[in-house]
Order: C-alpha cells, then structure tokens, then sequence
C-alpha cells in the first residue's frame, strides 16, 4: 500500500482518471490518504478524512511513508482558521492555503506557516459562527472551499472546522446523528436533510435559531426553513423539500 499528502492549496478529485471527468470532492493542502491503484498519470486514492474516494493527478501529491501516514491519524488535526493564508518551503517561496487546510504535515513537507489556527473540539455555539465564513461563497459541485463549495462539502468543513467529523455527501451525512422529530426540538448547529420526488437525499444544510437555515444554494445563503422545507425570500417559493433534522452533536 502507499501513501500520498496534498502539497498545493485545492486539488480535485475526480470519479475517473481524466482532467475532463466530473469534480466529486476536492482535496486541500494537508490532506492525506491511501493510494489504492497508481497508473502513469493518475492515482486512484482513498481520503483518510471521510474515507472518500477518486482520482488524482500524479503531479499534485506528494508520495510519504506509511508511519507518516499512520502518525497523521493519530493527531488531533490542526487547521488553517484563516480565509487565505501562506506556507512557505525551504527555497522561502510562498505557496496560498485556504480555510480548512491540514498544518499537521508541516514539518513532514519542510513548510513554516505563522497563520491562525484551530485545534479539538469547540462549542457547538460556535458551528453558525464558522458557517457564515462561507457565506455568499458560490456554489461549485465537488467544492469544498470560500471560493466554490456544494452543500455537503459546506457542512462538512463547518463541523471538521470544530473538530467533528462527517461524511461527505449529504446522503451519507443523514446516516450520521440523532433524528428529531419537529423543528422545533433543533438547535442552531443541527443539519436539516432534502429530499426530490424519488426520495432520495441530495440537499443539507445548517439550521440557525429562529426558523432560519443557512446552506449552499447558487451560493452560500441564508434562507427561511417551516415544515414544508426551505422558503427563498427572493423567489418567494420553496426551494427543497424537508425530509430529516438530525442533531450530530
């Protein structure tokens, strides 16, 4: 088996080895993981995060051993609280980092970094005030980052922001957690699940007090949330259909 860690600020991760195949999620400096399959320009890998998987450019990670890997998984990450920041290398060339990115690498890849950043476990309180460091970030599928962000990639950074860990679709994070039964048992912090006409899952977002949600629609915004699902004030309609709360903290 072997072993990579991102070494530049976002990379995609795409569902075939292909520069023109579809973004799935994206990996961001810092973030580690398995290689499962290695061709001459692409690797098939497996996020050590979330366990995610796809494809990614041979050219955009650096290979390391597995006792780094191993040693990585067992530290409490520590992560880059600022919306855009910079390592520097041993040549003292500056490289850009972005909100969410993994320092726990740093001296693995020679890199100073002088930064804010977080580390463990925070209040739950503290989940809407992370969430609103995205808003108004536009909506990319596979995003996960201020400058493009999908819906799940946008909760689950909120919460990795504050030390919890949730899945990355929005079909697996409704695995995750306590259902509750009214909008009204729901705390700010707790994430509200959508559903479309077959069913199944495709839309999460973060509720806030006073029957207000916040999620990435177009862009990252703030909406009504009632019993029916999410009210768009600008198109004075229902946007998503609610399915589920559940209460991950």
């Amino acid at each position: 088996m072997q072993y990579g860690i991102c070494s530049l600020s976002v990379v995609p991760l795409r569902i075939e080895p292909a520069d023109t195949s579809e973004l799935v999620t994206q990996v961001l400096y810092g973030d580690y993981f398995k290689v499962l399959e290695q061709r001459k320009k692409w690797s098939k890998i497996r996020l050590a995060f979330d366990s995610y998987e796809g494809w990614i450019d041979n050219k955009q990670y650096l290979e390391i051993s597995e006792d780094n890997y191993k040693s990585l998984n067992n530290e409490t990450p520590k992560l880059s609280l600022d919306l855009v920041e910079f390592i520097e290398d041993s040549d003292h060339q500056l490289h850009p980092i972005l909100l969410g990115a993994n320092l726990n690498g740093l001296s693995l890849l020679n890199h100073t970094y002088e930064g804010n950043l977080v580390e463990g476990k925070t209040d739950k309180s503290n989940l809407i005030k992370t969430a609103f460091l995205y808003l108004n970030a536009p909506y990319l599928w596979g995003g996960k980052t201020p400058f493009g962000i999908d819906c799940s990639g946008f909760t689950q950074m909120v919460y990795k922001l504050n030390g919890y860990k949730l899945l990355r679709d929005a079909s697996q994070q409704a695995t995750q957690g306590e259902a509750l039964s009214f909008i009204e048992e729901s705390e700010p912090g707790d994430l509200a699940f959508f559903d479309n006409n077959e069913g199944i899952i495709t839309h999460v977002g973060i509720i806030m007090k006073d029957n207000y949600i916040i999620h990435a629609h177009g862009k990252v915004r703030v909406d009504r949330l009632d019993h029916s699902g999410i009210y768009n004030v600008d198109k004075r309609t229902h946007t998503h259909k609610l399915r589920v709360i559940k209460k991950i903290i």
